[in-house]
């Protein structure tokens, strides 16, 4: 039986046109787990069943249905009312063409990277983000260490190399969409502003704190940009404040609010 009290959406479709080629980059980036609500809207007629099937909250398959409705201007989903099964929900004629363009490009890039050689494989791993397109400089590739769920916010804890480990905080819905649990492949993005580099901090409650080498600042005095290159060879981009005593190839630490690390699923 399908539940005709669900919600439906009220994206206008005279809202804002999306234009084509952002809206496929945009869709590549997603996780999986939107396009599988929809899909699951689809075979079952039902947003609270797809959501049950999906293993995420109500709200969660709202929300991923609102991301895409942004995306694409215009609404998926449809109430029907009446009919041999009592009404149900179905996708419209934006929500089909979704679907078909996230199995196109998912059949596109498994295709790219199958060919790359083995050698080439590590290469092709890192290859996997260049599509997004963001005023983030720093884009970190990380492994999900440890998921922490607490009253209000989900804590993750994000391992990028044998030293350092990047903490970020989300909400529990973008935790079940982007399937948070260890060993999971994300990227960790930060904008440079909302990183500051040192040589040490001295506050020990500091929510994150990487600590590599110097790759390259701006004049003591002045205070600026900094490089400072991780263990692994990541490059953490910061600001420095005046008077810093850095040099290439000295120790240092960058730090930056748990709450400025957004988090994006690789795979």
């Amino acid at each position: 039986m399908q539940n005709n009290s669900e919600k439906t959406t009220t994206t206008s479709d005279s809202g804002h046109k999306a234009d084509p080629i952002e809206f496929t980059r945009s869709l590549a980036a997603l996780s999986d787990k939107r396009i599988d609500i929809l899909r699951r809207i689809k075979e079952t007629g039902s947003i609270s069943e797809a959501a049950r099937a999906s293993g995420v909250s109500y709200k969660a398959a709202w929300q991923a249905l609102e991301t895409l409705e942004n995306l694409a201007g215009g609404k998926l989903v449809e109430k029907l009312v009446g009919g041999n099964r009592g009404g149900g929900t179905t996708l419209t004629v934006t929500g089909e063409q979704i679907l078909k363009i996230a199995d196109r490009i998912a059949q596109a890039r498994s295709e790219v990277l199958r060919s790359f050689t083995d050698a080439e494989q590590p290469l092709a791993n890192h290859l996997t983000t260049s599509g997004i397109l963001s005023s983030m400089r720093n884009n970190l590739p990380c492994v999900v260490e440890n998921v922490k769920h607490g009253s209000a916010l989900v804590r993750v804890f994000l391992r990028l190399d044998e030293e350092n480990i990047i903490k970020a905080s989300v909400t529990a819905e973008s935790a079940q969409l982007l399937g948070l649990k260890p060993g999971v492949r994300m990227i960790a993005a930060a904008k440079a502003t909302a990183v500051e580099i040192a040589k040490s901090f001295p506050d020990a409650n500091l929510d994150n704190r990487l600590t590599g080498r110097v790759v390259r600042c701006t004049r003591s005095e002045k205070g600026g940009e900094v490089a400072l290159r991780l263990p692994s060879g990541l490059i953490v981009i910061g600001f420095a404040k005046h008077n810093h005593h850095l040099a290439p190839g000295m120790e240092a630490q960058a730090t930056v609010a748990s709450n400025a690390v957004v988090i994006a699923r690789m795979d």
